[in-house]
């Protein structure tokens, strides 16, 4: 249901525009003319405004511009005489959704074009929602060479519609990459939907896909449409797909087979225009050797397959994603974000990350729970290791920490010191100083 202003200056039209859209459940409120209907827009917003054209004061044209210009997400219809139509056209070169001729052959016909307005005005805030949204969404690399493989074929495959896999381990931004994707995209006025596979039963999993009839299943007690069914025209991601249990996979591949599904208990036919991307941090190779994953399905999915690298494979992604996270937690726990000691950050950037981004965000929250301050040093680090932690008597020096960050960096270049330097987040001169502290040959 919308906010409608009504301008005309004639009594009998404001009343009949009103009691037809009211029947509705429309809100309307009447302005008697243009100044009128301008101060109304003043104290309060609306989605739709009904005008006339000729009216005293300030006429229809002058408050059309008004309002394009001063409340552009309000949908505008305006009301013009026969023989005037000339004047509605050039009202809707400025922006206006559409006009009605007088005198107006019937209420239908008004509540069908107030219908369609109003819809307009949602698909719009719901495109402006998601460009704030994706601009909401984190990079998914921040340069590290590793990664331009991945970017460019998300590009060249984002033209098409092929169904894309997204490969790799948990932690290394496969949602993200999927987000991009449908950015990228000619869906990308469209909806993407998301569904882990992993994160639900089996029965509300089907119901979250395909949606279900009024006593589908116990507590059924009303139609749902599902998440495909809401996807139409855009983008869906479904995530953990090697999680899905047979007779899903079985399901699945009919819907991508034939773009149409039943919703559960439902006899009707729905059809769905989804772009399908999947992902997976299993072998699927395996599991089809062991009958735990349908070889036809893995075929109708992995039509472009993309390896996502982890994160210890992409070291110059380290660094200005840990400053990126810090922020975000900052923000979370309501606190300033702290600054990380050089020896910090060297030992961020020299860990292995079996969690990938997910290990790292852990980690970093725990630090700045620990640090109570505005700086995080290696002290304050506690990283995922599978052994348990030493007894606190047994705690090894900063200095011996930082020793062995760096040997480790460079063990990891085959010695190269300035790939070590890179890898560590500092300065070559700063390495080659803290060489000689050290007395690392």
């Amino acid at each position: 249901m919308g906010r409608i202003l009504v301008a005309d200056d004639e009594e009998g039209v404001r009343a009949f525009l009103a009691d037809a859209l009211e029947v509705d459940g429309h809100q309307v409120v009447r302005a008697a003319d243009g100044q009128e209907a301008v101060e109304c827009l003043a104290r309060e917003s609306f989605h739709l405004l009904i005008t006339d054209l000729r009216m005293p004061r300030l006429d229809g044209m002058a408050l059309v511009r008004q309002v394009r210009r001063e409340r552009p997400e309000t949908e505008v219809i305006v009301l013009t005489a026969y023989g005037s139509v000339e004047t509605a056209i050039e009202a809707m070169k400025l922006g206006a959704f559409d006009y009605l001729q007088k005198p107006i052959s019937s209420p239908a016909e008004l509540r069908l074009l107030v219908q369609r307005a109003l819809e307009r005005r949602e698909l719009l805030a719901i495109k402006e929602r998601a460009g704030r949204d994706a601009a909401a969404d984190p990079p998914l690399s921040y340069g590290d060479p590793a990664m331009a493989p991945v970017e460019e074929a998300l590009r060249k495959v984002a033209r098409t519609n092929t169904t894309v896999l997204l490969v790799g381990e948990s932690g290394t931004g496969k949602e993200v990459a999927a987000r991009l994707l449908h950015r990228l995209s000619e869906r990308a006025g469209g909806p993407f939907a998301a569904v882990n596979c992993a994160a639900l039963p089996d029965t509300l999993l089907e119901s979250e896909l395909f949606g279900h009839e009024v006593g589908a299943f116990t507590g059924a007690g009303q139609r749902r449409r599902g998440r495909l069914e809401l996807a139409d025209g855009g983008t869906f991601f479904l995530d953990e797909v090697a999680e899905l249990k047979p007779e899903l996979q079985a399901k699945l591949l009919r819907v991508i087979q034939e773009r149409r599904f039943e919703r559960l208990g439902g006899t009707q036919t729905i059809e769905a225009d989804v772009r399908w991307v999947a992902a997976t941090n299993r072998d699927l190779h395996a599991l089809i050797a062991q009958a735990r994953f349908r070889e036809d399905l893995y075929h109708r999915l992995a039509v472009f397959p993309i390896h996502l690298p982890a994160l210890r494979d992409r070291p110059r992604d380290i660094a200005p994603m840990t400053e990126a996270l810090v922020y975000r937690l900052a923000g979370q726990l309501g606190c300033a974000a702290p600054v990380l000691e050089e020896a910090a950050k060297a030992a961020l950037v020299a860990h292995p990350w079996r969690g990938n981004a997910r290990e790292l965000a852990n980690t970093l929250e725990r630090a700045m729970i620990l640090s109570e301050g505005r700086t995080i040093g290696l002290a304050h680090l506690r990283f995922d290791v599978p052994a348990p932690s030493p007894p606190a008597a047994s705690a090894k020096p900063l200095s011996e920490l930082e020793r062995e960050a760096i040997l480790r960096a460079l063990e990891a270049v085959d010695g190269n010191r300035r790939r070590a330097a890179a890898r560590l987040g500092i300065g070559l001169r700063t390495l080659y100083e803290k060489l000689k502290r050290y007395g690392i040959d």
